[in-house]
């Protein structure tokens, strides 16, 4: 079923849509949340998540890119339940990994006060990621947005580990420098 049928689904309120959704993209949806929880429990409860989510959400909006929006929708769900999950010490380790790799590049979040400052960054590395090789730029959103680990990565593009490792590596160093220039404060 085509994304624009799903979506007229839930603008009917037809129960159908969140059947249809799972159909087509829980697969996707379900990676993204494991690959941040490494549960699967809590993976599945984060996806259910997103279809309520979604049927919450639609209407009033109409996604242009529903693939992209549930992702979205799951990857922060995840996101919050790891937080949960953290303080009530529990958790892979994972997560906090990819955090660490990104700290020394991309200035802490809660330091800034204003929400337009936190959309300022995100457009800088929007701009920063389009401008860089289609190579580097799928293994930098499949590490930090996926949470794919560098065997995962590796696998997906047939390159080695140590060609991930460094690409990554290289990447945060150049997007450090780009939000320098850009004048965001590390």
């Amino acid at each position: 079923m085509e994304d624009s049928q799903i979506i007229e689904l839930y603008w009917n309120r037809s129960e159908t849509a969140i059947s249809q959704t799972a159909k087509k993209y829980g697969n996707y949806c379900k990676s993204i949340a494991i690959n941040i929880l490494v549960n699967i429990e809590d993976a599945d409860e984060c996806v259910n998540d997103t279809y309520l989510h979604a049927w919450n959400a639609i209407p009033p909006n109409r996604p242009s890119f529903f693939r992209t929006w549930l992702g979205k929708i799951t990857r922060n769900l995840s996101l919050d339940r790891y937080k949960k999950n953290r303080a009530q010490k529990r958790g892979g380790g994972e997560i906090e990994l990819l955090f660490s790799e990104l700290e020394a590049c991309i200035p802490d979040i809660h330091n800034i006060e204003k929400e337009m400052e936190d959309l300022a960054v995100a457009q800088h590395i929007s701009d920063f990621l389009r401008n860089s090789s289609k190579e580097n730029r799928l293994i930098f959103l499949r590490r930090y947005f996926y949470g794919d680990s560098v065997l995962q990565i590796a696998g997906r593009f047939e390159i080695s580990e140590s060609k991930v490792k460094s690409s990554l590596f290289r990447t945060r160093n150049a997007l450090k420098k780009y939000l320098m220039k850009e004048g965001v404060p590390i």
